[in-house]
């Protein structure tokens, strides 16, 4: 080349150049009215029909809160939808918890001929995981990904532990895990946070301490799962553990870890620590003072519990359904039956439908306050079937008070319901016995001799810290 000549500048480079420009300005819009302007511009230049820009406009307007319809409605529009516009369509719907959507459009990649990839399935797992009817869709997703070839991902893998734990299938989830060739911490906090939330605490133990053995470094997301599993079994001793490794290694109190941090001592009755740790939280959600409050009204807490809901409201935060059945079962345990009708009434004025448990808070209530026909009326006429803690605390107001007419069909139908079960024919004796009724009383445990039913030693679950005493 002579001297002087001028060189061509390379198309490619200057395509490359607007492409990298734009997904700058789509990934650093400040503002939705922004976000608006380069869409006009993508469509006025043509530009839109880059499935990149697109999927990341699309992703963008997910990001301001605008999936449903902004978003959605890129997608539709996309020219030449590929697996990369229709993962990040999922993956945002299900981010944003849309499940049901992001497995319709899952099913609708299906049947467009688009092929599904590594990419695709932790998304869908996870709404599969969310939908309380979805477990046949999840086990379906499951064999798709084996028939793939890709079920060994790790990413699908621990997809596929946290669906199965969600839906309460832990023997499939633990099979899964130990199939896997190589795990990462990824899995193994899928399989120990499992176990916390379906209430197997010593499995989450035993599983936290085969983990620390193969040297996996801890975050607070392993030593939040350690902390629930903690609180559901009333290990204060491994809970404060716990709380001091966070301490060691300098961990902020995120929120996450706080809320743990409350609910752990809370259901551990270590009052004083769960309000330290509390009021040290720099910033609180309705989980953490839900878990306070919940912590005191089971422990019969009555004042404090309200109170606390009081202080709550004065924060401008909105209740949901736990926060209820912890001032339910200060209720309960206190008899203020006034109160917890109050309660029960605001739960769907808040847009919250009364589960089970709450029912059996406002029972509790009318059988410590002695209104034993209006707590067997009102279990009647319940929209769902009481279970034996219901009806076993209707049990106990009915021996309290000594209302014999209302404990005995209550006993009887526990009886049908645990045949097994001698804390039933004990109330039931021992009630007969309060009212003079000794022979029906002998009757019922020669009743338990002839069905070999025999009496269980109590213990307590919660861990007593012998040290100090």
């Amino acid at each position: 080349m002579h001297a002087g000549a001028v060189t061509e500048p390379d198309p490619n480079t200057a395509a490359a150049n607007v492409l990298s420009y734009y997904f700058h300005l789509l990934h650093a819009s400040p503002s939705l009215r922004h976000l608006r302007h380069l869409h006009a511009r993508l469509l006025r230049s043509g530009l839109f029909s880059n499935v990149i820009l697109s999927s990341k406009l699309l992703l963008s307007y997910s990001r301001h809160r605008r999936l449903l319809p902004c978003g959605i409605s890129v997608f539709l529009h996309i020219p030449r939808r590929n697996a990369h516009s229709w993962n990040t369509l999922i993956a945002e719907l299900a981010r944003s918890g849309r499940a049901r959507q992001s497995i319709g459009f899952f099913l609708r990649m299906r049947s467009s001929g688009v092929p599904v990839d590594e990419f695709t399935f932790p998304p869908v797992l996870r709404s599969c995981a969310t939908v309380g009817s979805a477990a046949a869709a999840g086990m379906s997703v499951h064999g798709l990904s084996v028939k793939l070839g890709v079920e060994r991902n790790l990413f699908v893998a621990s997809a596929l532990v946290f669906c199965y734990m969600a839906l309460s299938r832990t023997s499939d989830a633990r099979r899964l895990f130990d199939e896997m060739p190589e795990r990462d911490a990824v899995l193994w906090t899928s399989m120990l946070s499992g176990y916390a939330q379906n209430g197997d605490s010593e499995a989450a133990l035993a599983f936290f301490r085969k983990m620390t053995s193969e040297g996996f470094e801890l975050d607070y997301v392993v030593l939040v799962s350690l902390l629930l599993a903690c609180g559901q079994s009333g290990w204060l001793r491994h809970g404060k553990s716990a709380h001091a490794c966070c301490v060691r290694r300098c961990f902020a109190l995120p929120l996450a870890m706080g809320n743990a941090l409350v609910d752990m001592y809370a259901k551990c009755g270590d009052f004083g620590s769960a309000e330290r740790v509390f009021g040290a939280m720099p910033g609180k959600d309705v989980i953490s003072w839900s878990a306070l409050i919940l912590g005191h009204g089971l422990n019969g807490h009555a004042d404090v519990a309200l109170k606390l809901f009081d202080e709550m409201k004065t924060q401008a935060i909105e209740p949901n359904s736990v926060t209820f059945l912890g001032v339910l079962s200060a209720c309960g345990h206190a008899g203020l039956v006034e109160k917890a009708w109050a309660f029960f009434g605001a739960m769907r004025q808040h847009g919250i439908e009364p589960e089970l448990k709450h029912y059996a808070c406002v029972a509790d209530a009318l059988a410590k306050a002695g209104q034993l026909l209006e707590a067997e009326r009102f279990v009647e006429e319940m929209p769902m079937e009481p279970d034996e803690a219901l009806l076993g605390a209707l049990l106990a107001g009915c021996r309290v008070h000594g209302n014999v007419e209302v404990g005995d069909r209550v006993s009887k139908r526990l009886m049908r319901m645990s045949p097994r079960k001698s804390g039933y024919y004990m109330s039931l004796a021992n009630l007969y016995a309060d009212v003079g009724r000794f022979r029906d009383a002998e009757r019922v445990r020669e009743f338990m001799k002839e069905k070999y039913v025999s009496k269980l030693i109590g213990y307590s679950s919660i861990e007593l810290d012998v040290s100090s005493s």
